[in-house]
């Protein structure tokens, strides 16, 4: 026999919303705070040759803890555990802030990403547990509102903090918004209680966390710090081939696995996970290179490079309100991430036409293409996600599709670097020979130009500079077409399964199910 979550009142969710947005905005506006302002911190702590571990710390802090701490809330409680994450990016912020050293700030910067890997895995299960699937759709405008906001703020906040104050407010811009957070999590947020076993895979915790480095690691050396073939990176192959082959055979007899392997039985889980990587992997590894082509090739300043992108964050924002008020009222979901898929598709095309001529007016259109197929996919894929999973392995469903994009984000940003570097090197080969390519390309790319440094250089250089910037832009989308592709083919096989209209708990869920949940005790938090 069954029992029926009472359904959380609209105006109860809308109470303690602006928390979660909160701290939603917190882990999405961090590192494009942070990445407009590192020249500065570089300079000050002259560490110029360790750029490359500030991100890569924060990275692997992140990615390492996402499956953590979906599965920790499942077992413990997501309110207490979402607030222990915010409490952890916060202190990590304040330290990272106050560092006097490179080696201080890395350090730091490992412990704010542990913690900004459960901000927005907190965010997704909470809205989960407080809204059922059927209602959901009606609060993805507000998520992607925040996208938006944090994709255009995040440049302008830094190139004003970097200009107006120490680069240290990068860090501690974050503690009043925190605190906020908190405050209204705390006194606001109620959640229902599931009856779980409170024991954790630690043997499964350490082999997914060793194998998630390699990988993490793999795609940031590969290419860059060391050569592809290297025994650097084949160790790191290995390593991560050994331990993940391992991981999946101490998940199989786990009694609580931090990834359920039996959830990759159900078709719409498994795609929303491979949907969720193809996406990371091609938007976050080709636009990653936009604002290169709109500050040299389009001579945009750094902070309005950010307002260029808004084209994309509006499509993004109207799509995902079409496809969320739309699912609401119709509880029907397949075509959107197949309309999307298609549009992420056309705008991979466009973006690929990209040269010396184009204008912003043209580069607006083909991104706000972009946006809008990101806007019917990122939510909607995460709503699928939840649905096919019982209420116990909400977190888990809500932290892998998190885990998967991450992943994708981080082989595509590396594997694309290489493709950009290659044909930026190509080109200007072909133009002014080896020996200036090589003086020019030195260091792995052209991400510290500015327009001063342009201003500097003969004619010629710079001609043959912005057009190898533009190709090999160009070239980067041009590949990204082949794996965007992808995605619409896997929705295609997208199987419809109602969605909950509460979160109506079962004792357990067969894995072909989409619609069980876990028992409930009355209790809250």
């Amino acid at each position: 026999m069954t029992t029926e979550a009472a359904p959380v009142r609209r105006r109860e969710v809308m109470v303690v919303l602006p928390g979660l947005l909160l701290a939603m905005l917190l882990a999405m506006l961090d590192n494009m705070i942070v990445s407009t302002a590192m020249p500065r911190i570089v300079g000050e702590l002259h560490g110029l040759t360790h750029l490359s571990w500030v991100v890569t710390a924060y990275v692997l802090g992140t990615t390492v803890s996402t499956p953590l701490w979906g599965k920790i809330g499942d077992l413990y409680g997501r309110k207490n555990i979402f607030m222990v994450s915010i409490v952890i990016f916060l202190v990590g912020s304040a330290l990272s802030g106050m560092s006097h050293t490179m080696n201080e700030l890395i350090a730091f910067r490992a412990l704010q990403g542990l913690g900004a890997g459960g901000l927005m895995v907190g965010v997704m299960a909470i809205i989960g547990d407080l809204v059922p699937p059927r209602e959901r759709g009606r609060y993805q405008g507000f998520m992607a509102a925040v996208m938006a906001v944090a994709m255009v703020a995040g440049p302008l906040a830094g190139g004003f903090i970097t200009d107006n104050l120490s680069w240290r407010w990068a860090f501690y811009v974050n503690l009043p918004l925190g605190a906020i957070a908190l405050i209204l999590l705390a006194t606001r947020l109620r959640l229902p209680k599931y009856r779980t076993e409170h024991k954790i895979d630690w043997t499964g915790a350490v082999l997914l966390a060793i194998g998630i480095t390699a990988l993490v690691l793999i795609t940031t050396w590969g290419g860059n710090q060391y050569a592809w073939g290297s025994w650097q990176v084949l160790s790191l192959v290995v390593v991560g081939v050994v331990m993940l082959v391992a991981f999946a055979l101490v998940e199989r007899r786990a009694a609580e696995p931090i990834l359920s392997l039996h959830l990759f039985g159900n078709r719409n889980f498994t795609l929303s996970a491979l949907i969720g990587f193809l996406l990371g992997f091609t938007m976050f590894g080709s636009i990653n290179f936009l604002p290169l082509f709109q500050q040299t090739v389009q001579g945009a300043s750094a902070t309005n490079s950010g307002l260029l992108l808004l084209p994309m964050m509006a499509g993004l924002l109207v799509t995902s309100l079409v496809a969320g008020q739309a699912i609401t009222r119709t509880g029907r979901y397949r075509l959107y991430p197949l309309l999307g898929g298609v549009l992420v598709v056309a705008g991979m095309v466009l973006l690929a036409q990209l040269d010396v001529n184009s204008s912003k007016t043209d580069s607006s259109l083909y991104m706000l293409v972009l946006g809008a197929g990101m806007g019917f996919l990122m939510q909607t894929t995460m709503l699928i996600s939840q649905n096919s999973v019982a209420q116990k392995d909400l977190g888990v469903a809500s932290s892998a599709a998190t885990f998967f994009r991450s992943i994708g984000g981080s082989f595509g940003v590396s594997l694309f670097g290489a493709v950009f570097n290659q044909s930026l090197k190509s080109d200007i080969t072909s133009r002014l020979g080896a020996s200036a390519a090589g003086k020019l390309t030195s260091g792995g790319g052209v991400t510290g130009l500015t327009k001063s440094t342009l201003d500097k250089m003969p004619t010629s250089t710079v001609q043959a500079l912005l057009h190898g910037i533009a190709t090999a832009t160009s070239s980067v989308f041009f590949w990204a077409v082949f794996i965007s592709i992808l995605v619409p083919i896997a929705a295609v096989f997208i199987k419809h399964v109602p969605l909950r209209s509460a979160n109506a708990p079962t004792q357990d869920a067969p894995a072909g199910a989409g619609d069980a949940d876990s028992t409930l005790v009355g209790a809250m938090e």
